[in-house]
């Protein structure tokens, strides 16, 4: 880095022109080089510290200069705990080269299973999903579709305590992807989300058939209110005369908060 910064200060100087703001300029520019150390002339913890800042593909590039320290294993290890937080070979191995095993997981969803990486029990699978930050949804959501037990112990690692109803329901559509059309799949992710969210929150006194239904009429109503092609929208008390008619024992003022959590947020599934 050092290096890099003495490079470019010196064109920057060449390429000046020679009147007194640019002498003094280069002049300061070219203190600031020579006070600049190399990152191999830190102690190695500093230069560690440095260089955990950079995503894997800077840190590749860092490693045609300061190769040592950049291949370091901690370094990449924290690369790959960032990027997927869980992965069944962190505890079959302790000897693992992250270097590596980042360049494997980079590959996608592919080498997965197929290397042993991830095993194929549906608790580590759901951990995995659970704790990894890129994966395609659209995949993941085919796969869950057809693992309807690792979509089971998936949905158990969620946490909707405290949290309102539409709120906790975007918030697990940006977790699983919802299908693109009603069907088997969206009424078994409903069924799931709204058993979970009662066991989160036993004391709102609801039951998982009407946080179903809630759930239901709220993405009915946000496909209502955010679809440019829908002219004449639901109004509150449309929307919470509905509400009345579809469970027993309705709470028109829970109704209208979810109403108007939708008007002003927006869209349950993205």
């Amino acid at each position: 880095m050092g290096q890099v910064l003495r490079r470019l200060i010196e064109e920057n100087i060449q390429n000046n022109n020679d009147d007194d703001g640019n002498r003094k300029n280069n002049h300061v520019m070219s203190l600031a080089a020579q006070k600049f150390r190399d990152l191999s002339e830190l102690p190695p913890e500093l230069g560690l510290a440095v260089l955990s800042h950079l995503n894997a593909t800077d840190l590749c590039l860092a490693a045609c200069v300061w190769q040592e320290l950049a291949d370091d294993n901690l370094l990449w290890q924290g690369l790959c705990k960032s990027q997927w937080g869980h992965t069944s070979i962190y505890k079959q191995n302790k000897d693992i080269c992250y270097r590596k095993l980042y360049m494997l997981l980079d590959e996608g969803n592919g080498v997965f299973f197929s290397h042993g990486l991830i095993k194929d029990e549906p608790a580590e699978i759901a951990q995995f999903f659970h704790e990894t930050r890129s994966l395609c949804h659209h995949e993941m959501r085919l796969y869950l579709d057809a693992r309807r037990n690792v979509l089971d112990k998936l949905i158990e690692l969620h946490n909707y305590r405290n949290q309102f109803l539409a709120n906790a329901l975007r918030k697990f559509f940006k977790t699983i992807e919802a299908p693109n059309e009603r069907g088997n799949y969206l009424q078994a992710l409903l069924e799931k989300f709204s058993a979970r969210f009662c066991k989160c929150n036993p004391n709102l006194g609801l039951t998982a058939d009407t946080v179903y239904i809630l759930c239901y009429s709220l993405i009915l109503l946000s496909v209502d209110l955010c679809s440019p092609h829908v002219k004449n929208k639901m109004s509150k008390r449309e929307f919470i005369r509905n509400v009345r008619n579809a469970i027993q024992r309705p709470d028109d003022e829970l109704s209208g908060h979810l109403y108007d959590n939708i008007y002003l947020i927006g869209h349950i599934a993205p």
